[in-house]
């Protein structure tokens, strides 16, 4: 391309939904870094090369802190003030207000811990498979099982109680997932932020065997816990379920992968890497210089915001060979779809599980598993919102 991107692509390319928009990729063919003007007259940075990207999220030169994010890349918020982050919400937070919240969460979300809750999540997938088979032969794998399975894990660490999960989960799919009205997500959000409040409370009073309860026994405030209760919600619930739905997509657009997956139970772990390279449903991060930073062979100014575009970085060809292409036994990984630095994602060891134990028993229960739809027929997350994916899965399947 002959000159940079100065406008944020919103548009993927007909027939690759798993792409990025082809700007991104012409950008980060022209160079990794970029100048960017947002639509507020600020001139900023798009990073879009996977070195430069990682080193940005490791660097305590760029800061994450949300009152200095007043610029977003496709919307012109005039004058108005951004506020720093709630009390908890420790990912729009530097050090050391970060370590605060995050230090007392690390311990439980270990590797160890997380393996150990592979029985329940097994437990969870299958009562879910054995709903769509009563149901079937036919369902939306978004609401039959994309959404479930993390959304029954988030409530059960976090203690809601089992009467209270079916309003809650309405509450944070409306929240989460957009494409309900402004009245409706601001209702849901308000919802959503007083159930945790209260939950923060009950757990107080009468503590159980979650992780709020454990939180409990801190010096942390009740404003403070709910912060964090939200954040863990946020992490833990819209990420995933679309990753389970996205990827089911894409293996049944890649007939040969899936195929692969099928025949060798021991490529899971792989394929699941690889699905959160190819997909990097969460597509941008953001930050803002502190000082001035040399980075990429140009000069970051201080206060200088830069849009870290994720997908772009995971579709890299100085990072990954024939990055375009869907590979469950590619040997060159490492990808950002966690983040990295301080904060790459808390949860993503229960995301692995969940996902390496969803994908192939799907996989299994139905042999014939099929799209009910023509692929362009598949409704998707528009690529404004914050994490990619389908709005829902038609699937259908040998009864």
């Amino acid at each position: 391309m002959e000159h940079p991107l100065t406008t944020m692509p919103t548009t993927r390319q007909p027939g690759c939904p798993f792409d990025p928009p082809k700007e991104l990729i012409q950008t980060r063919e022209h160079s990794p870094i970029t100048p960017y003007s947002f639509p507020d007259g600020h001139q900023g940075w798009l990073v879009t090369g996977f070195d430069l990207v990682r080193s940005v999220l490791a660097d305590p030169r760029f800061s994450s802190r949300k009152e200095l994010m007043r610029h977003h890349p496709t919307i012109d918020y005039g004058d108005i003030e951004v506020p720093p982050a709630p009390p908890g919400e420790f990912l729009l937070m530097d050090e050391p207000q970060h370590s605060r919240y995050r230090k007392p969460l690390v311990g439980k979300f270990t590797v160890r811990r997380m393996r150990l809750l592979t029985e329940r999540v097994e437990q969870v997938t299958a009562e879910h498979l054995d709903a769509m088979e009563k149901a079937g032969p036919s369902a939306d794998l978004v609401t039959a099982f994309a959404k479930p399975i993390p959304a029954v894990m988030i409530c059960e660490l976090l203690g809601v109680p089992y009467e209270d999960r079916g309003r809650f989960q309405e509450h944070i799919d409306k929240f989460l997932s957009g494409g309900v009205s402004d009245e409706e997500l601001i209702a849901a959000y308000t919802a959503v932020q007083q159930y945790l409040a209260e939950l923060v409370v009950a757990k107080r009073a009468n503590p159980t065997d979650d992780v709020l309860s454990d939180l409990t026994d801190s010096d942390l405030t009740d404003e403070e816990l709910k912060g964090m209760a939200l954040i863990l919600l946020s992490a833990g619930f819209d990420t995933t379920a679309n990753m389970l739905a996205l990827g089911t997509f894409a293996l049944l657009q890649n007939p040969d992968q899936l195929a692969a997956l099928r025949a060798d139970p021991e490529l899971t772990d792989k394929a699941v890497e690889e699905l959160l390279r190819y997909l990097t449903v969460v597509k941008t991060f953001q930050r803002v210089a502190l000082e001035d930073v040399e980075l990429g062979g140009q000069t970051i100014k201080a206060g200088s915001t830069l849009i870290l575009s994720g997908n772009t970085a995971n579709r890299d060809p100085e990072r990954f060979t024939d990055p375009h292409t869907l590979d469950l036994r590619r040997q060159d990984g490492g990808h950002l779809a966690f983040g990295h630095g301080i904060h790459q994602c808390l949860g993503q060891q229960l995301a692995r599980v969940e996902m390496q134990v969803a994908f192939p028993a799907l996989l299994n229960r139905f042999p014939t598993l099929r799209l009910a739809v023509p692929a362009e027929e598949v409704s998707l997350r528009p690529e404004t919102a914050d994490i990619y994916g389908v709005k829902s899965l038609p699937v259908t399947w040998d009864a």
